[in-house]
């Protein structure tokens, strides 16, 4: 029972993906993201859950955050945040499980169903914040597949701007652009092809996750959902599906061809992050390294890079035991939350003993 006490499993639920991480004794030792699209119903999560069972079965403590509630499978976001906590009530006991309400906390179920505005898209919030105290004064930057979270952090605390999503988008906290699941002509507009610019045909024929395959930039576990036109994840079908976005086929053009056009798009992406970057810095020491989490270190590396400031990988700040790092820094949001969680019990156990 001591041991069970101990363990807390953090959930980041999404609307396309889930990811579960493990704290025995306020460490990180194991974190997994599974595929879950919500936009097709809410029976991938509860598969996901029960594929996770190994993770979360036997712990004392369940601490959920979420992005899921903006799925189309919803009318709104407050009717996603009451779908999401019934099936989260299925799931896990009452006792012992909590919920990051943001700038809220953690709430129990009774609170959830009233703080539905604080919950929603929160799980930036909680990542930020543990960043805040680890690090002092950051730029923490993380990247999932779909979307990009910027915070500063100045002396160990959130120096947000926004708090929902439509204010994050205002400040430049929030720029919906993802290492794998952005369609291209999400990113330009056009690309250069043989020194001509190319209008790119306005379909999904292609995604990042193409782009960053070519460019041999993509881990093929990070990309767990399927390609535009359903084919093989390979360099040849990403260069037939990216040949597609301007009027072309994979044959016409060489392989280091095609190479310089994927990288126009993942130029052009990180242009668009780096905008937003240098605004959300402005706050910050010149000092202040760059945080980087999520499946699109890769771009945040280089964003450091071109930003003049230090990078530190967001695994390398937390306990995490050394075989599941990169795992915990794709899955940083659940880490947060079970760390945070984990430290809450204890805080309240210390206070109870007093």
């Amino acid at each position: 029972m001591e041991k069970e006490k101990t363990i807390v499993v953090g959930f980041d639920v999404g609307g396309a993906h889930l990811k579960v991480a493990r704290a025995e004794a306020g460490r990180i030792v194991a974190a997994q993201t599974f595929a879950t699209p919500l936009w097709q119903g809410l029976g991938s999560l509860v598969a996901a859950l029960d594929t996770a069972a190994a993770l979360h079965a036997d712990a004392g403590g369940h601490a959920f955050t979420m992005t899921g509630e903006l799925s189309d499978v919803f009318a709104s976001r407050e009717e996603g945040v009451a779908g999401l906590l019934s099936v989260i009530a299925r799931h896990f006991p009452e006792n012992g499980t909590r919920i990051y309400a943001g700038r809220s906390g953690f709430v129990g179920f009774a609170q959830a169903g009233r703080l539905a505005a604080d919950i929603a898209s929160a799980n930036w919030h909680a990542t930020a914040s543990l960043v805040a105290r680890r690090a002092g004064d950051a730029l923490f930057v993380d990247m999932g597949s779909t979307t990009t979270d910027i915070l500063a952090a100045k002396a160990g605390a959130l120096a947000n701007d926004g708090y929902t999503d439509a204010e994050r988008l205002l400040s430049g906290e929030l720029v919906y652009t993802g290492f794998t699941r952005t369609f291209l002509f999400g990113v330009a507009s056009s690309a250069p092809v043989r020194g001509r610019m190319t209008p790119l045909m306005n379909e999904y024929f292609a995604s990042m996750a193409d782009a960053h395959r070519i460019l041999g930039l993509l881990d093929e576990k990070d990309d767990k959902h399927a390609t535009a036109d359903g084919k093989e994840k390979t360099v040849a079908g990403s260069i037939a599906r990216l040949a597609r976005m301007v009027g072309r086929d994979g044959a016409e053009l060489t392989p280091e061809e095609w190479r310089g056009v994927a990288g126009w798009f993942s130029e052009r992406q990180l242009r668009t992050v780096h905008d937003a970057a240098v605004l959300v810095a402005a706050k910050l020491p010149a000092d202040a390294p760059v945080v980087g989490a999520g499946t699109g270190r890769r771009q945040i590396v280089r964003l450091a890079e071109r930003m003049r400031r230090r990078f530190i990988d967001f695994a390398d700040l937390i306990p995490a035991d050394d075989a599941v790092r990169e795992e915990a820094s794709s899955a940083a949001p659940a880490c947060a939350v079970a760390l945070l969680a984990g430290v809450q019990s204890e805080s309240a156990a210390g206070s109870l003993k007093a």
